[in-house]
C-alpha cells in the first residue's frame, strides 16, 4: 500500500461513525478548547466546583468527558470498543485516575489495571493494556530511586511494594500473552520507571513483545536512550518494545528545571523534537526484527513518513511490530484513514469516575492548547465534513 493513497483530508472516512449532531457538539467543544484563556478559566472552575462538591458532574460527563473518555467503568466503555472495532481501530483501556497516592489506592488501582488486562485478552479490538507506575507507586519514592538516593527503611518498603505490583501486572500479562504499555512519567521519576521496564522486558519479552516502555522524544537524551536500550536488549537476549511519543509534560519540566536550577531535559525547540521522533521511528524500522514499536502521534507529517518508510522497505502495513496510536476524541482523520488502509492502529480510551479523571482531562485540555495548530486542524476538518453533508 503506497503512502500516496493515504488521504488524511478524507473527512467522510474520518467521521464515518459520527452523526451530524455529534460533530456539531464536537465543533463547539473544540472551539472552547482552542481558546487558551477559556480553557484556563474553565479547567480552574471545574476543579473548584468538584472540590466544593457542586453538582457539575452531569455537565462535565456530557461534554469534555464524553469527548475524551469512554466511560466511568470498563462496562461503560463497551460501546466505544465495539464502535471503534467496527472501523478496525483497537481500543487501549486507560484507567486515568491521577493525583492519588496511598497504599490503599495503589492496591485498588492495581486491581483495576488487572481487570483491563483481563478484558484485553482474546479480543483483537483491545490490542494493548496500559498503566502508569505513579498509579501504583509513590512519586516521592520513584524520584528518590531515579536520583540514586539511599532509601530509608520506609522508602525501601514502598519501593519493594511498587516493584511487586509492577511485576505482578506484567507477569499476569505475560501469562495471557497480552501486550502492556508502561506509560511515561516526568523526567525526575522516569529513571526509576526505566529500571522497572527494563527488568520486565528482560523477564517477559524473550519470545514476543509483551512489555512496552514509553520514550518521550521531546527530551534531548531519549534518542540515545532508545539506542542504548536496544543494545542492552540484544546483549541480554530479549525483544525491545517501545511506545514512541513526543511528550506530555513540557511546561512542567521547563518550569521545574528553572526553579531548581538544572539543565532542562526538554529539546530546545519543536524542530529538534520532530527530528528525534522521526529518527527514532527510522531506527526502529531498521531493526524491525528485534524491536516492536508503537508510534503514538497526532502529527500528520510523522504518520506520512512512517507509512512511506514501510512502503519503501516492503514492510506490510499490518506488520505485528508496527502500530500507530492516537488519543480517543482526537485526530480521527489519521486513525480512521490508517485503519481503512489496513495499518495497525489503536486509540487510547481513558476511563474512570468523572471526578477522579478531572486531573487527566485538565492536563489534556492544557496540552491541547499548547499543540501548535492541532485543535485548529480538528476544527477545519469538522467544518469541512459538516459542509460536505449539507451539500449531499
Amino acid at each position: 500500500m503506497s503512502e500516496f493513497n493515504l488521504n488524511f483530508d478524507d473527512t467522510a472516512i474520518a467521521f464515518s461513525d459520527k452523526s451530524t449532531a455529534q460533530l456539531k457538539r464536537k465543533y463547539q467543544l473544540f472551539k472552547l478548547i482552542n481558546s487558551p484563556l477559556l480553557t484556563k478559566i474553565g479547567t480552574k472552575m471545574t476543579d473548584l466546583a468538584f472540590r466544593l462538591h457542586l453538582p457539575v458532574k452531569g455537565l462535565v460527563k456530557k461534554t469534555i468527558f464524553a469527548q475524551f473518555c469512554g466511560g466511568e467503568t470498563i462496562e461503560e466503555c463497551e460501546p466505544t470498543i465495539i464502535k471503534l472495532g467496527a472501523s478496525h481501530i483497537g481500543t487501549i483501556l486507560d484507567y486515568s485516575v491521577e493525583g492519588k497516592a496511598s497504599e490503599t489506592v495503589f492496591g485498588s488501582t492495581k486491581a483495576e489495571i488487572h481487570r483491563t488486562i483481563t478484558r484485553a485478552k482474546a479480543d483483537e479490538n483491545v490490542p494493548f493494556a496500559v498503566f502508569k507506575v505513579t498509579g501504583i507507586a509513590s512519586p516521592e519514592v520513584l524520584e528518590k530511586v531515579g536520583a540514586g538516593k539511599e532509601l530509608l527503611k520506609n522508602d525501601q518498603a514502598e519501593w519493594d511494594n511498587a516493584k511487586s505490583r509492577v511485576t505482578e501486572l506484567c507477569e499476569y500479562a505475560y501469562s495471557l500473552e497480552q501486550p502492556v504499555f508502561i506509560d511515561a512519567e516526568e523526567s525526575w521519576m522516569q529513571a526509576a520507571v526505566d529500571i522497572l521496564a527494563a527488568e520486565m522486558m528482560n523477564k517477559y519479552n524473550l519470545e514476543k513483545p509483551i512489555v512496552y516502555n514509553t520514550i518521550q522524544l521531546y527530551r534531548h537524551d531519549r534518542l540515545d536512550f532508545l539506542k542504548k536500550s536496544h543494545a542492552q536488549a540484544k546483549k541480554d537476549g530479549y525483544l525491545l518494545a517501545v511506545k514512541l511519543v513526543r511528550g506530555a509534560y513540557m511546561e512542567k519540566e521547563r518550569r521545574r528545571a528553572e526553579e531548581i536550577g538544572y539543565q532542562s531535559p526538554i529539546q530546545p525547540d519543536k524542530a529538534a523534537t520532530d527530528r528525534d521522533f522521526d529518527s527514532a521511528i527510522a531506527y526502529c524500522l531498521e531493526n524491525i526484527a528485534d524491536i516492536a514499536f508503537v508510534a503514538g502521534t497526532h502529527n500528520e507529517e510523522s504518520v506520512r513518513k512512517l507509512s512511506a518508510m514501510l512502503n519503501e522497505k516492503g514492510i506490510e502495513p499490518n506488520h505485528p511490530h508496527v502500530f500507530f496510536s492516537q488519543l480517543y476524541g482526537m485526530s480521527d482523520n489519521l486513525s480512521y484513514v490508517l485503519a481503512k488502509n489496513k495499518y495497525n492502529v489503536s486509540k487510547y480510551v481513558p476511563y474512570g469516575a468523572v471526578e477522579d479523571v478531572v486531573p487527566y482531562l485538565t492536563r489534556r485540555a492544557q496540552e491541547n492548547t499548547a499543540v501548535l495548530g492541532q485543535v485548529s486542524r480538528e476544527l477545519d476538518l469538522i467544518a469541512k465534513e459538516l459542509k460536505r453533508r449539507e451539500q449531499k
